[in-house]
């Protein structure tokens, strides 16, 4: 269990260090481990933005895709589309979290395992038009981190 603390610590140290330089803040980064047979994951975060910005979608060479995709109901039946981008209100989080807004990672290379980390680039778009990235390592774990609601 300490070992486990510990990689955690570690993960969210690093997810801080790599977004301190970007005009975003990420917390409670983390993907979901999938079981055998399945090609898809979910990979879940919260994005405070200190100036407007646009995300403009993820990357990972741990999956063929990565969409933004939002699950929402309609009617009694859930239904999941992708999005073309979200735009970041500065100071106001947006929630990537399952149930909602997400990153949907298929076409997977290897299986996600839970206590694994996965290599994700986030890409932004500033009110000027400029493009950024943000580098990431998303702990794969069953459930959110605890600071994934911030």
């Amino acid at each position: 269990m300490t070992k486990l603390f510990a990689s955690l610590l570690l993960a969210g140290a690093a997810l801080s260090a790599q977004a301190a330089s970007a005009p975003v803040t990420v917390q409670g980064a983390w993907a979901r481990p999938i079981v055998p047979g399945q090609q898809s994951s979910g990979a879940y975060m919260t994005l405070v933005a200190s100036e407007p910005l646009t995300l403009l979608g993820g990357e990972s060479p741990a999956a063929g895709i990565v969409e933004i995709h939002q699950m929402k109901m309609e009617g009694d039946i859930m239904k999941m589309r992708a999005a073309e981008n979200l735009p970041l209100v500065p100071g106001k989080p947006l929630q990537l979290a399952p149930g909602g807004y997400h990153f949907m990672l298929m076409d997977l290379q290897d299986p996600f395992k839970a206590g694994s980390q996965i290599p994700f680039t986030l890409r932004f778009r500033d009110a000027k038009g400029k493009v950024s990235t943000v580098q990431l390592r998303l702990p794969v774990q069953r459930v959110a981190p605890h600071d994934a609601h911030r």
